[in-house]
């Protein structure tokens, strides 16, 4: 049973507001209707951030709309929501965190090839406010470039 993998919410300002150090894919423990609503694409991951609690690390303010056809099952859209990863790899964020002052945040959110849900997390360290405006004036005059190339290929 394939399906088709067209769902990939994405955390566009993660990259604006952080510098991504290192990636780790990770599996979501889900209830039957979050995983449901993921697949109409009735998520986001905007303003969500990843967080210990003990040993273990879970997502918190991740939105995930209620499903649309549930009865009075169904999830709280706010809720935290628990990361597996390896033990190995949890250790090594953790100490990270712990010792660096580094932050871990979410890129994307997508359906895997067997149907399960999986969220790419990244290592990051917050950018400066002069950073933040270099990339911005690196984004203008890259796109500057790109009109003077076309109108001077015409």
């Amino acid at each position: 049973m394939k399906q088709e993998n067209t769902i990939n919410i994405k955390n566009k300002k993660a990259r604006f507001e952080y510098e991504i150090l290192d990636k780790y894919i990770a599996g979501i423990k889900l209830a039957g209707t979050e995983i449901k609503s993921i697949r109409e694409g009735k998520a986001s991951i905007a303003e969500s951030f990843c967080e210990f609690e003990g040993n273990e690390l879970f997502v918190i303010n991740m939105t995930i709309q209620e499903y649309s056809h549930a009865t009075y099952f169904n999830h709280q859209p706010k809720s935290s929501r628990k990361l597996l990863l390896n033990r190995r790899e949890l250790n090594k964020l953790l100490k990270e965190v712990k010792n660096s002052g580094l932050t871990i945040v979410p890129l994307r959110l997508f359906i895997n090839e067997r149907g399960l849900a999986k969220m790419q997390i990244a290592l990051a360290k917050g950018k400066k406010l002069y950073d933040k405006r270099e990339v911005i004036k690196d984004r203008d005059s890259k796109k500057r470039l790109g009109q003077i190339k076309k109108a001077f290929n015409n």
